[in-house]
């Protein structure tokens, strides 16, 4: 019988967690933006170390704070992936704070810190720009390409095991 784990995803409106989602659920890709109102809970089957493991995966409505989230949606959790854009300087200025209040208000759950679009990167705009100790262990995405997607998802399963 597979292990079971409860994903959260979390970010501001407009980040591309739906899309993320999408890209990892089903490998398919829209340019159109939909809001996601409340909570989609979708399901994937994974191999972790040789052992089963269904993620639940909730993709909550984008909030610009984790403190306006519904704690509600938060219970439970055993991984959270807390996605910025790369391109909206709001959606990740607040890292910092985001990273300690789930430190404290959810101890011992992996956070993974992703950079989604990362297919928007030009030689004026890189990686580069994001050098700084709290983006050290960023996952830069592109659920538009699929880069990263997968590994992403993967490691943060694994160290939820």
């Amino acid at each position: 019988m597979a292990t079971v784990k409860k994903i959260v995803l979390l970010g501001h409106f407009g980040v591309g967690k739906t899309s993320l989602v999408r890209r990892y659920i089903d490998s398919a890709f829209s340019e159109d933006y939909l809001v996601t109102v409340g909570v989609h809970v979708k399901k994937k089957d994974v191999i972790v170390n040789n052992e089963p493991v269904t993620l639940i995966i909730w993709d909550i409505e984008g909030n610009n704070s984790i403190e306006k989230a519904r704690s509600s949606y938060l219970l439970g959790s055993q991984g959270f992936i807390y996605v910025f854009d790369v391109s909206r300087q709001e959606t990740y200025e607040d890292i910092n704070s985001e990273m300690k209040f789930l430190a404290k208000n959810h101890e011992n759950v992996p956070v993974c810190l992703v950079g989604n679009k990362s297919d928007l990167f030009t030689e004026d705009f890189t990686k580069e720009f994001f050098k700084d100790k709290e983006f050290e262990n960023c996952y830069f995405t592109s659920a538009k390409t699929g880069e990263n997607v997968e590994a992403m998802f993967l490691d943060l399963a694994k160290r939820t095991l």
